[in-house]
């Protein structure tokens, strides 16, 4: 009975151990002096890793601290593995996620969780990179890109951005449809129409997929134009559509925003962390 009292106690103990860190980093709350430390100190050896990596691309700033780079990414990224393994240890504290095998499945596969893996695992490729050939170039913007990512957990902004992009998904896949049709359309017609005229420029419909991208996007380099009456007469009209259609996502992505400002902070922010209910609603009896 002693040994069963004492297994219990230990998982006890465990279980709160686990709760503890689980609150540190992902839920802490408002007053949690602790969790706001590390979070305070999470961002900050984020902010130093990313100016790291882009200050190191200066080969004179490299070469005058090479040591420098060497152990400060490798601290980094010890910091960063440690931090996403107690994630994936802790995260069963969340009934969310509390089966101990598929919840830390799901945890990990969410997409602020997929940002810190590739953080940690970027670092390794480019490790390993040398020894067989591979080029380190997108490796270290994928490095880069994954750390700056990792900063939406701590900014709001970025949140809210996201659960506008989730609730407003269907509107602007719509979009990204009629504007990827606009561009086969306006490409087929400009390569029939110009091809004759300029065949270096609108050899076919993909190479004129170039002059619809920056004509769509009312950029408009200038290093492809038409030259032909119907040509311009085609390139002006589809300018013209082009302006509003570019609009109406960011319209989309206005509305979203004032609603949710409207609703107080939007879904995450009534969302219990915990049981992932909505906070304030009444429960009916079961």
């Amino acid at each position: 009975m002693c040994q069963q009292f004492a297994r219990h106690g230990a998982e006890f103990g465990g279980a709160q151990m686990r709760r503890r860190v689980y609150e540190i980093l992902e839920v802490g709350p408002g007053g949690d002096r602790v969790s706001r430390a590390v979070d305070a100190a999470l961002i900050m050896l984020i902010t130093a890793s990313v100016a790291a990596l882009v200050v190191s691309t200066d080969a004179r700033i490299y070469a005058a601290a090479p040591g420098f780079f060497t152990y400060f990414e490798l601290a980094a990224f010890s910091i960063f593995a440690v931090e996403y393994l107690l994630r994936i240890w802790a995260c069963t504290a969340d009934p969310r996620f509390a089966h101990p095998v598929a919840g830390r499945v799901r945890f990990a596969l969410r997409p602020i969780m997929i940002a810190d893996a590739a953080a940690v695992l970027t670092y390794f490729i480019v490790l390993i990179a040398p020894l067989t050939g591979l080029d380190l170039g997108a490796f270290r913007a994928l490095r880069l890109v994954s750390r700056t990512a990792r900063m939406a957990r701590y900014w709001p902004g970025l949140q809210a951005l996201a659960s506008v992009m989730a609730a407003r998904k269907n509107e602007l896949l719509a979009m990204v449809s009629v504007i990827g049709a606009l561009l086969i359309m306006a490409s087929s017609l400009m390569y029939f129409v110009e091809g004759p005229a300029q065949p270096d420029k609108f050899s076919s419909i993909p190479a004129a997929m170039w002059w619809s991208v920056i004509t769509i996007t009312t950029v408009g380099y200038g290093d492809v134009a038409p030259v032909t009456p119907l040509g311009r007469l085609l390139s002006g009209v589809i300018a013209l559509l082009a302006v509003g259609i570019i609009a109406l996502p960011a319209g989309i992505m206005g509305s979203g925003f004032w609603e949710q400002v409207n609703r107080g902070g939007g879904a995450a922010a009534r969302t219990c962390p915990h049981c992932g209910g909505e906070i304030g609603a009444e429960r009916r009896p079961g």
